[in-house]
């Protein structure tokens, strides 16, 4: 067990297709975390777009668009018809007042930082991923990595193709290939996939997530409901928000330091990119909040989280070469705190249990003590303390600042990599 492992057994799910509402997790599914932050149970991956759902929608986009289409045409025919009767001028004026109020809106260049630019430079670099396995089916999102076929996408994407499904992604230009997995991280809730026999593609533009501010803008790409590139626009409402979506088949979970943005991200999104306004990606579409208590797939309410590409990029090159990811960890396990000193309430990440020879044990980190802060960012709960010790990597030196019996302290120490560790 560690900082990032809830005591107890948990059974391997997925929440993307056995869900009974977006929010819940399967009544098969595992028990909720001890350390998780209360309510969790409104913080969901977004789901894959399930085929059927897409085609019903499809279909009902295309039975509309038939029925105005119609409607449109035999008004407009009628109209052009009865005006067409007349003697063709107005009040003795030769002007046509249907085509007098027509305005030239020539095309011009899209503006340096807009939304149109940010869009042409990087629809060539995402791809729609259509997914199937005994799981089911859908579609989500992917990133260019190489112009041989490197994809980025969310483990949650992938894994449903699981042992003798399929994955084909569809390029920005309409053209279609087959794809394999080449590694998977579900503790960070990444992939990276090959797409097979191509070659020339656009790969996209890598930046630096640690270089976002509240209230940026940002533009989110993908395929939510199956409708590939789509472009959606926002901002950056939060940074550093951890988020916490489930957990591996190992009881460790997937949580994260988030982007928030209230950019409309989707199910179907998933693993689209989230870009700044210079077109570099910063962060992986991944999930959503959502308020919807029904069956079926909620939608945006204007609260989405991207996984953001500096803590994952080490882990994303770790899986192109086909080495397994590692992670940083304290060697604990924590639940969120709910200690009073002297009347005050402490917050951050109480310590249930620390792992002997762990670099906790060793920095003399005890069960009980009350973690506050990893150098400059302050924990507020477990799940807080998790996302903040996965933005490390390992060998990573850090200062923990924790409360003992009123007391502050500090402790120096060398996380620990969970490479040799059965679980972490």
């Amino acid at each position: 067990m560690s900082d990032d492992q809830p005591t107890g057994p948990q059974t391997p799910q997925n929440p993307y297709f056995s869900y009974p509402s977006p929010q819940g997790p399967p009544p098969e599914g595992p028990p909720e975390s001890p350390y998780a932050a209360q309510p969790t149970e409104q913080t969901t991956t977004l789901p894959v777009q399930r085929r059927p759902r897409r085609a019903g929608l499809a279909a009902a986009v295309v039975a509309t668009a038939l029925v105005v289409g119609g409607g449109a045409g035999i008004g407009g025919a009628a109209a052009w018809s009865a005006l067409d009767d007349d003697s063709g001028s107005i009040g003795g004026s030769s002007a046509d007042p249907r085509t007098s109020q027509v305005v030239d809106t020539p095309d011009s260049p899209a503006a340096d930082g807009s939304v149109e630019q940010v869009a042409a430079k990087v629809l060539p670099s995402v791809v729609k991923i259509d997914v199937s396995g005994s799981q089911g089916q859908g579609s989500g999102s992917g990133i260019i990595l190489s112009s041989d076929g490197e994809i980025l996408t969310n483990n949650h994407v992938a894994s449903i193709a699981g042992d003798g499904g399929s994955m084909t992604v569809f390029l920005n230009d309409g053209s279609s290939a087959k794809a394999s997995i080449v590694g998977s991280d579900p503790l960070t809730d990444t992939a990276v996939i090959k797409a097979e026999d191509v070659s020339g593609l656009t790969p996209a533009t890598i930046g630096k997530s640690g270089d976002l501010e509240v209230g940026e803008g940002v533009v989110a790409i993908g395929s939510p409901f199956g409708l590939d590139s789509t472009v959606t626009s926002g901002i950056v409402s939060a940074l550093d928000r951890p988020v916490d979506v489930g957990s591996d088949g190992e009881g460790n979970s997937t949580t994260y330091p988030a982007i928030q943005t209230d950019a409309a991200i989707n199910p179907g999104n998933s693993g689209g990119p989230l870009v700044d306004m210079d077109g570099n990606v910063v962060g992986i579409n991944s999930s959503i909040r959502t308020t919807s208590s029904s069956q079926g797939e909620a939608g945006s309410i204007g609260l989405g989280f991207a996984i953001p590409m500096d803590e994952v990029l080490p882990i994303v090159e770790q899986m192109r070469d086909g080495d397994a990811p590692t992670h940083a960890r304290l060697g604990i396990s924590v639940t969120d705190a709910a200690n009073q000193d002297g009347g005050e309430v402490v917050q951050g990440a109480a310590v249930m249990e620390v792992i002997g020879d762990s670099t906790a044990d060793e920095a003399g980190i005890a069960k009980g003590d009350v973690i506050t802060k990893v150098d400059d960012h302050v924990i507020t709960g477990a799940d807080s303390l998790v996302a903040t010790i996965r933005s490390y990597r390992p060998g990573d030196d850090v200062a923990v600042t924790y409360t003992r019996d009123g007391d502050d302290k500090t402790a120096t120490l060398t996380l620990d990599s969970d490479a040799d560790a059965s679980s972490s």
